[in-house]
């Protein structure tokens, strides 16, 4: 019981949940402060984190591990979860999904994401893992009124009960040949243990659709198109780092001692993901499915650190996707601003001529997409070099020239769209917006990208105190 305070974020999140929901059945009107209140409980929760940093600690009989890896994802899930909120408050009510039990949901969804973070057994791995896709299920699909967005959360959970299926058959086989659901008992039972090698492929496919990595992606570009703009801000960025930590708990704990066998896996993965990520994006006219695609490249790269099986690339994954959050927080948040008469607009052609009225969100395009692109200075180039360089350092030198390769590839429809925003013949003049959570998100995000190559030894050094 004295170690029970290393579960105060998850307890306080659970009984907030409740309480919020219970402010929501009695109190009609409430989700305007119901949402304020979930921003504030995100960012206590980040407060209890902090105000608990300890070595490992080990809860429940070794099924749930307590660290510095899972308390920094904590807070990263957290921090963007805040960001994506705040900074589409606006959206969520123009386009009346303001129902009060979003917010609720989102919190669901994060309590998932903490057990998955933080689990050291295969039983509480997929219990998290179902309460965040329960939670992404509902919230694909919250637009009720909006056919695309029924569709796209039919979609997700057809598709997403199916990999959750495959990744279950993987555990139950897992603990059938190894004998225990503990990972690090796992670990040392699998060293010849060609039915763990089987199940391991069911678990890499499950955690590949949740990443939504090649060949497991086809649901990514619908589903994001199809979703109000605010979930797929959400999609694009928390679940998609929850998903990614995991991937490298299993990777360093259970599946450690079969490294040959899981690594050519891993890396057919990466260099799928980003061909296709590279390549299908460029026909693209809708932002949204650009940003799918774009999306779909990205987790390529990160995934290529984790494909050397060092912690040193565990690392420049996590220093890969903490750039990528922000890049992506920022590309949403100019989203946010396509709009004419009332209306959101999503067209790429929609942009024409964007420098010429609004000079300032087009620059903020261009140094969002420029860092995408993995152009120097910008924080995506240190992104691209951390994860390269490891990848090299460790003799992978195909998965680092494929990488090169579509890192060129990619930068042709960032740039079309940097075309399109400075040298195109302006088509329709976007609304004043003046909203001013989405202007400072969007400001902190390029103001970080801009001048992260002033000092970037401060972000990887606290990536690299991880492991």
């Amino acid at each position: 019981m004295e170690n029970l305070n290393v579960l105060y974020p998850e307890i306080f999140l659970f009984l907030s949940s409740c309480v919020l929901l219970l402010l929501g059945v009695y109190k009609k009107n409430s989700f305007d402060i119901i949402y304020k209140l979930t921003v504030f409980i995100l960012l206590f929760t980040i407060f209890l984190i902090i105000n608990y940093d300890k070595e490992a600690t080990f809860l429940f009989l070794d099924v749930f591990i307590n660290d510095r890896f899972s308390n920094f994802i904590k807070i990263l899930i957290l921090l963007s979860s805040v960001f994506v909120l705040i900074s589409s408050y606006e959206f969520i009510k123009k386009n009346k999904i303001s129902n009060f039990e979003y917010p609720i949901i989102i919190l669901l969804s994060i309590i998932g994401m903490f057990f998955m973070v933080s689990s050291n057994d295969l039983i509480l791995f997929y219990l998290g893992l179902e309460l965040q896709s329960l939670s992404l299920y509902i919230l694909a699909a919250i637009d009720r009124n909006n056919l695309r967005s029924s569709e796209a959360g039919i979609k997700y959970f057809v598709l997403s009960a199916l990999s959750s299926g495959l990744l279950l058959y993987g555990c139950s086989l897992l603990y059938g040949f190894t004998g225990s659901t503990n990972f690090e008992i796992i670990q040392s039972e699998l060293s010849n243990n060609y039915g763990g090698i089987f199940s391991m492929v069911f678990i890499l496919v499950g955690l590949s659709f949740k990443i939504s990595a090649v060949p497991f992606h086809m649901w990514t570009p619908d589903v994001y198109e199809g979703s109000p703009s605010s979930i797929t801000n959400f999609f694009a960025i928390v679940p998609k780092l929850a998903g990614v930590a995991v991937l490298i708990r299993f990777m360093d704990i259970p599946f450690k001692n079969i490294l040959i066998e899981w690594q050519s896996i891993i890396i057919f993965i990466s260099i799928a993901s980003m061909v296709l990520g590279s390549v299908a994006a460029i026909g693209q006219t809708n932002i949204k499915r650009l940003m799918a695609y774009s999306s779909i490249g990205h987790i390529g790269f990160a995934i290529a650190g984790i494909a050397t099986g060092t912690q040193e690339g565990f690392s420049s994954t996590i220093f890969y996707m903490t750039i990528y959050i922000v890049m992506n927080t920022g590309v949403f948040c100019c989203i946010y601003f396509m709009q004419k008469d009332g209306n959101y607009m999503e067209n790429i052609q929609d942009l024409s001529g964007l420098s010429k009225n609004q000079p300032l969100l087009a620059l903020a395009f261009l140094i969002l997409f420029f860092s995408m692109a993995g152009i120097p200075p910008l924080g995506g180039f240190f992104a691209k070099f951390y994860v390269f360089m490891t990848v090299i350092k460790n003799e992978m030198y195909a998965l680092a020239i494929i990488g090169l390769l579509t890192t060129v590839i990619s930068a042709f429809y960032y740039l079309k769209v940097i075309k399109v925003i400075y040298f195109d013949n302006s088509i329709l003049k976007f609304d004043k917006n003046n909203n001013f959570a989405i202007r400072a998100t969007l400001l902190m995000s390029c103001i970080f990208l801009v001048v992260f190559f002033i000092k970037p030894s401060l972000l990887i050094n606290i990536v690299n105190s991880l492991f």
